[in-house]
Order: C-alpha cells, then sequence, then structure tokens
C-alpha cells in the first residue's frame, strides 16, 4: 500500500509537519509517479537503493514494495523519526530492509548510511553500497546533492532523481545548448545524463510554482577519467563558465596564469582559444587540465 493525498495529510497533521520552503519539502501523493519513478529507475528485487530526502514516505514505499534493500538519508529529525513506523504500518513485510540516517546530505560520506538488516545479513555485516540513487531532490540541493554523492559512493551505477524542470534541463543539456554550464559539464564527468519525463507539480503536496522532470545518469563500471584529474578539471569548468560571453583565452586567463598562458595551454589541449566555454564537452574539459 502507497500514500496518496489522505494519508500524506494525516501523517503531516499527526506529526506536527508544516511543508517549509528552506529545506524544499513538497510531498508526493501520486501512486502512479512514485511506481513511474522505480519503473524508469530500473530498481528490481534485491538492489541496494539510497533515497535522499524521502519526507514522509512515498517514494520510499515505492521502492520498497520493488524488492530493493533501501537506506534512506532525512536531514529533517521528526521525518527521520516517522519513516521506520510508517514503513511498519505499510508494508510490515519490508520493515527488515529499510534503515535511515538522519544527517545532511552533502555531508555524506562512504560507509556513513544506514544499513538495513537484511542487507547486513546478507554482506556478513558490510557497510551499505548503493548501486542506484533514486529520490525526489529539494530544488535548492538537487545539483550539490547529486554531484556530492557519484564522488562519495562510487558503488551508485544509476542515478534516476526528480527535481525542478530547469534543473533537470541543465544537468542533461549538450554542449552550445542555451542552458549548457557547469552542472551539465560536471555531471557528465560521472556518466551518461539524459532527461527523463516531465512530472506535473499537481502530484505535490503543496503545489510548487514550478514543474519538475525526471533525470537520469548511467554511470559505467569504469570510470570514465581518471580520478586525479577530477580537481583540475573542475577548476577548469568553473573559471570557463564564470564569464560565459568571454572566449576562453579571457575567461581561463586569471587560471592559467594570463590570458598569453591560457591561450598556450588551450593550444597544447587542441582546443580553441576563441571558443566559449559553453561549447566545449567533458573531453575538451579533461584536455585542458591534462594540459596545464
Amino acid at each position: 500500500m502507497l500514500l496518496g493525498p489522505v494519508q500524506i495529510r494525516e501523517l503531516a497533521d499527526r506529526l506536527g509537519i508544516r511543508p517549509t520552503k528552506t529545506l524544499g519539502q513538497n510531498f508526493v501523493h501520486d501512486a502512479g509517479t512514485v511506481r513511474r519513478i522505480v519503473r524508469e529507475a530500473g530498481v528490481a528485487d534485491g538492489d541496494a537503493v539510497l533515497e535522499v530526502g524521502p519526507g514522509l514516505g512515498s517514494l520510499t514505499l515505492a521502492i520498497l514494495e520493488a524488492g530493493a534493500c533501501l537506506s534512506a538519508v532525512e536531514i529533517d529529525p521528526p521525518l527521520a523519526a516517522a519513516l521506520p513506523e510508517t514503513v511498519r504500518a505499510f508494508t510490515p513485510q519490508a520493515d527488515a530492509r529499510f534503515a535511515v540516517l538522519r544527517q545532511d546530505a552533502l555531508k555524506v560520506r562512504r560507509g556513513d548510511l544506514a544499513v538495513p538488516s537484511a542487507y547486513a545479513q546478507a554482506h556478513q555485516g558490510a557497510s551499505f553500497e548503493p548501486t542506484h540513487l533514486v529520490a525526489n531532490l529539494p530544488y535548492n540541493v538537487a545539483v550539490p546533492v547529486i554531484l556530492t554523492l557519484l564522488q562519495e559512493l562510487p558503488s551508485l551505477r544509476s542515478v534516476t532523481v526528480m527535481v525542478q524542470l530547469e534543473v533537470a534541463e541543465r544537468l542533461a543539456a549538450a554542449p552550445g545548448s542555451r542552458v549548457y554550464g557547469v552542472p551539465s559539464a560536471k555531471a557528465n564527468w560521472y556518466g551518461q545524463v539524459r532527461r527523463g519525463a516531465k512530472i506535473s507539480r499537481n502530484v505535490f503536496w503543496p503545489v510548487p510554482n514550478v514543474d519538475s522532470a525526471l533525470v537520469h545518469i548511467d554511470r559505467p563500471e569504469t570510470a570514465r577519467f581518471p580520478e586525479e584529474l577530477r580537481e583540475g578539471t573542475f577548476a577548469v569548468v568553473d573559471a570557463a563558465f564564470a564569464q560565459r560571453r568571454k572566449t576562453l583565452r579571457s575567461a581561463l586567463a586569471a587560471w592559467a596564469g594570463s590570458p598569453a598562458q591560457a591561450e598556450s595551454i588551450l593550444r597544447i589541449a587542441g582546443v580553441d582559444p576563441a571558443l566559449r566555454g559553453e561549447r566545449l564537452t567533458i573531453e575538451d574539459f579533461v584536455k585542458i587540465a591534462r594540459a596545464r
């Protein structure tokens, strides 16, 4: 059994929860939507799934319904405390496959995640190593949460998150697109990014002022680029987009030391100094970092 509008309101009233903009709280109350997210995420029986910001538990119950072992991260203390009780009440057979950590997702590190008892038993007490991230992310922290977790949790192979439509379009944008920028390039460091289905604002309570969409990131088994180049590459990305209207020769001047040094590095990398950052692929940014 999943949560509908009536159950969402009853849970919120019982817990004294009033959704706050500060935490980006908009609770999904449509069973079809959360089942669709789980289906498009490819979650199957026995998968190890991480959920961030589970709130009252709408998506949580749908993930557990698919047979997964689920570790959730929730920053709000009352919500985190209530989640195990909600799971026991609505899907008692899944209780051993669920655990929750009260924590800021931006501070999560490998080994921190709560371990469901069923997972611990199957893996001889090992720390939880999720292969899927499935979440309805608060709009104000969506990008940093995605990038932080991909960096901190190398076991993640698949990301399916519901975010604000504009954020989804930014993450999935291709080079040359009007909205291609830092989030697009950095997300591509980790894997292939694509935008999924658009989600109506009417499936949330309270109803937000924006529409949402799914974003999928498929991460290969073997890292796309050497880890030792990540910090340098991300520094190039940040510098290139800090002044979008400038050519790379000018935009990377402070990073390189001078416009002339920037041009020299770009030519070594095989990148035209007259281009702007929005024309470059993540492979181009890596080449520039290597050439420095």
